[in-house]
């Protein structure tokens, strides 16, 4: 099995967190459009014969501002050059852009998750971020996937916000729940030094919150989706039972997947490629039949340490077993001590020949990673 992410790189606004690959010039979306489809074409044979598409999704930016016609061309498109055996097909998407007929549109193109890009309940927080949505939309668009027909929902939220206390916190997440989307995935603020919050802050016009408080506000997050019955199936990651990603997890699994439109990531299982940063030298590119790409030839030690690096992050943890047979590595020899030090301040456990991080673990998973790389 393997997957195929759609990289549609628009959005009305800029937000002031976001460093993501975007324009809010939407001119060339069709053009786009049109080159993403050929992208598809040129990259056929990157996964091999032998992989069954299992998973689409559309990501961004924000690819619900797609209409149709377009949509339908990519899905058109992946149909008549790739083997198909659809089991989920994601459309991230703003609150704003999910009206009746938009819904109903993506319903009838065969999209079955949405992932809505809520981020905070708070008027002034949204304000703040500069999004383009509403508190009011927020809940008026999951109100109306559900009546649409749309079982498979997941919605972004968003912790960090500097305040005194947790409370605007606390009460974003007590507004999720009540919603109870089914899935929810929760990310901290990071200022990038690109965005206007980086420039705030280079320019002492704003003070994020300490990293203290951050793994405060986490904790409350953990304590809170498990009281709810959610499950940290991963580290920003919270479901219901039967509720999971499927294309992130087989993501975090270690399961190929093609990417395609400008900045997106592609993974094979032997080496990794990225497509250029740029939206016009990639139409440009396209044009000419010219995918613009870099590709990263990895070693069995890259590919070993992303295992770890990824797969410590979920629930199913690193496979013991997975790493000797497949890396020919004795991990429970070679890192002895880091391991037996992890497990004595109760940050990992050892379960069934996984590698498993506990609770306490999982905010600081990519330190604890770091240190059982190969």
């Amino acid at each position: 099995m393997a997957g195929i992410y759609i990289h549609i790189p628009f959005c009305k606004k800029a937000c002031h967190y976001c460093d993501f690959h975007f324009s809010t010039n939407t001119q060339l979306k069709g053009k786009m459009v049109d080159m993403i489809c050929r992208e598809l074409e040129l990259q056929k044979n990157y996964l091999g014969n032998q992989h069954f598409i299992d998973t689409v999704y559309f990501g961004g930016g924000t690819p619900s501002l797609l209409s149709q016609e377009e949509i339908g061309k990519i899905l058109n498109t992946i149909s008549r050059h790739y083997s198909l055996s659809l089991k989920e097909l994601t459309m991230e998407a703003n609150p704003d852009d999910l009206s009746p007929a938009k819904l109903q549109t993506l319903k009838c193109l065969g999209v079955d998750r949405l992932s809505i890009g809520i981020q905070s309940f708070n008027d002034q927080v949204l304000k703040f971020y500069n999004r383009s949505h509403n508190a009011g939309e927020a809940f008026q668009c999951i109100e109306n996937a559900r009546k649409t027909g749309f079982e498979k929902l997941s919605i972004d939220l968003m912790y960090g916000f500097p305040q005194a206390d947790h409370q605007l916190w606390k009460k974003d997440l007590e507004e999720a729940l009540n919603i109870n989307p089914g899935h929810i995935s929760s990310y901290c603020l990071t200022i990038e030094p690109k965005t206007v919050l980086g420039r705030w802050t280079e320019k002492e016009r704003f003070l994020p919150s300490s990293e203290d408080f951050n793994a405060e506000q986490f904790e409350i997050l953990q304590a809170e989706m498990g009281k709810a019955g959610y499950i940290q199936y991963e580290i920003s990651n919270f479901s219901l039972p039967g509720a999971f990603a499927l294309h992130n997890s087989n993501y975090w699994k270690g399961v190929p997947y093609l990417g395609v439109g400008p900045s997106a990531h592609s993974y094979n299982g032997i080496d990794r490629q990225h497509n250029l940063a740029n939206n016009a030298k990639y139409l440009q590119s396209l044009e000419k039949g010219i995918i613009p790409f870099e590709r990263d030839e990895l070693s069995w030690q890259d590919r070993l340490n992303e295992y770890l690096l990824t797969s410590l992050r979920t629930i199913w943890g690193a496979s013991l077993y997975k790493i000797l047979k497949e890396f020919r590595v004795d991990l429970l020899e070679q890192k002895q001590a880091q391991l037996e030090s992890f497990q004595k301040e109760k940050l990992l456990e050892i379960q069934a020949n996984q590698l498993i991080l506990t609770s306490k673990g999982r905010l600081l998973a990519d330190h604890i990673a770091a240190q059982l790389f190969v």
